[in-house]
């Protein structure tokens, strides 16, 4: 069944080219953890928990990558969830979100400093061999990537057979009402919001709705993955809907 929400936008705002998606998220990278727990009303933790929890390390497994890791949020969950014993990656392009994952991996609060590795790398072409990742994890991040298609086959090559590729990324509410409360806080909230915080010059968060409202969801992205040699694909929604995430094994 697809989703009722619908939305129309126009063409630069859903440019993903590689140049415009880094300069958009450098630009608004000092206000990038704050808009994100603000926007989600803080729910985007229990998110990300929930990914780790349904999708957890295991020790002498291999190490584990989080791809458009953006400020290693979800590096950071799977660095605790692995007790600071499973070496984590983190990997983006846009180097003021690394910069920004990297100093808070050095709080005292997080004692990470030595176990989570940050580069620089295009999820479309990942700087590592075949199957060398247990968990190859992205989280709000694959609809960013220029082609779906190609992040995703990288993904999935860097993973180790019978490791996992999750995805955590937002979707669209299947419930009636719901997504209509959801199509006027995305379009008209949001953006406003968010402009006002980061005074972004690329209205980032005029993209944000726009790439998550066209952005293949549920079965969808099921399909995609699928299509990578993906299998026992599923996906988990979280919030009525407003997030989900995807688990798929390599065989």
């Amino acid at each position: 069944m697809s989703s009722t929400v619908t939305a129309t936008v126009t063409d630069r705002s859903l440019d993903k080219s590689n140049a415009r998606i880094r300069t958009m998220f450098g630009s608004i990278a000092p206000y990038y953890d704050l808009l994100n727990h603000l926007l989600s009303l803080n729910i985007d933790k229990r998110w990300r928990a929930k990914t780790v929890k349904l999708v957890p390390p295991v020790a002498d497994q291999g190490p584990i990558l989080d791809v458009c890791t953006g400020s290693g949020d979800l590096a950071l969950a799977y660095h605790h969830a692995g007790t600071g014993k499973i070496p984590v990656f983190g990997a983006d392009f846009c180097g003021p979100l690394l910069d920004r994952a990297s100093k808070k991996s050095k709080r005292p609060n997080q004692k990470a400093a030595e176990q989570i590795r940050y580069l620089q790398a295009d999820t479309q072409r990942l700087p590592f061999g075949d199957n060398h990742f247990q968990i190859v994890s992205v989280a709000f991040g694959l609809r960013n990537v220029a082609d779906t298609d190609r992040g995703l086959a990288e993904m999935t090559r860097v993973c180790k057979p019978g490791g996992k590729v999750v995805v955590l990324e937002f979707s669209k509410p299947r419930v009636k009402v719901l997504d209509k409360l959801y199509l006027w806080y995305f379009r008209s909230v949001l953006p406003r919001v968010g402009q006002w915080f980061s005074k972004s010059p690329d209205a980032a968060y005029n993209y944000l709705p726009a790439s998550v409202l066209a952005f293949p969801d549920y079965e969808a992205l099921c399909d995609k993955m699928k299509a990578q040699g993906l299998t026992e694909v599923t996906y988990h929604p979280l919030t009525f809907g407003v997030a989900t995430i995807y688990v798929g094994q390599k065989p």
